[in-house]
């Protein structure tokens, strides 16, 4: 989805897009994970991600939604608050209510309008319009709800190679190569887990390998063939960084992650993966890693 968001309080107006899976709970009930980009108001670059819960009616002979959606927001908001100096990585919680009207066509596609408003008890609430086109991973006659479809239950492995970039979240954004090896794990139906070794490097800003960890819900779809999930954990890293008021500096610290991914199986034991990392610092070198690779499964 995409469109405008306004600043409440300044009456700034940017662009602002979204991307969103949403899983049926039952007739009246889903439950949605966005990623939303708030766009650049004045001193505020900001984006994050929401879990809502969804009520719905249909109208129209199903072909019609109307849902009102709502649930927490944690935001990651590079900001200057001191202005002379260099800008920051401010993270947090908010609340995030949306209203939205979907057109379901005879195929899987989909069309939507929505209306979100963040607030986060500042002068920096937003209000934003996004219009944008979805897909239904499920046949539409199929009851909503987690489905039980890998098809090969006895690879459990996944190792997989990847190439990237690293984009620094400055107001001079920025961004250069990233690699990284990982090890995939399935314990259970839909969960995973990580251990990656990640390499990310911006020559102008942040030099930075180490030791990543995470457990990742997963939804797998078409008979194991395409699935997506979502993960979160500690990323290790040894950094070598160039700071714009103390000099180089390196330290050993531990930080967040959080990622998206996606997975096509091309051949029984080969796929094509995509992830999405951000990695959640405490001394403002927040980034994000987007790459692709491919992966052995055994």
């Amino acid at each position: 989805m995409g469109g405008l968001a306004e600043s409440l309080d300044s009456g700034h107006i940017s662009s602002s897009w979204q991307l969103e899976y949403r899983q049926g709970l039952g007739e009246h009930l889903d439950a949605g994970l966005s990623y939303v980009n708030e766009g650049h108001i004045p001193n505020h670059h900001r984006d994050g991600g929401a879990l809502q819960f969804w009520a719905q009616t249909r109208a129209l002979d199903k072909h019609l939604s109307l849902a009102a959606g709502l649930g927490p927001y944690y935001f990651f908001d590079t900001t200057n608050k001191t202005l002379a100096g260099p800008s920051q990585n401010d993270h947090g919680w908010a609340g995030i209510l949306s209203l939205a009207a979907t057109f379901y066509t005879e195929s899987r596609w989909l069309f939507q309008l929505r209306t979100n408003w963040i607030g986060i008890g500042s002068d920096v609430d937003r209000l934003s319009a996004v219009a944008g086109i979805g897909y239904q991973l499920e046949d539409t006659a199929t009851k909503p709800g987690f489905r039980d479809s890998v098809a090969n239950p006895d690879a459990k492995n996944e190792l997989t190679v990847f190439l990237g970039q690293t984009v620094t979240n400055t107001f001079s954004t920025s961004q250069d190569v990233a690699t990284s090896i990982e090890y995939r794990r399935r314990l259970a139906r839909h969960i995973e887990w990580t251990a990656a070794w990640l390499y990310e490097v911006d020559d102008r800003i942040i030099r930075r390998n180490g030791l990543t960890t995470q457990l990742w819900a997963v939804q797998p779809f078409f008979d194991d063939s395409f699935s997506i999930g979502v993960g979160g954990g500690g990323y290790f890293a040894v950094e070598h960084y160039d700071d714009l008021i103390y000099g180089k500096n390196t330290d050993r610290v531990l930080s967040g992650i959080v990622a998206f991914t996606a997975s096509y199986r091309f051949q029984p034991h080969w796929d094509i993966r995509t992830s999405w990392n951000r990695i959640i610092t405490k001394y403002h070198m927040d980034t994000d890693v987007i790459m692709g690779g491919v992966g052995f499964r055994f």
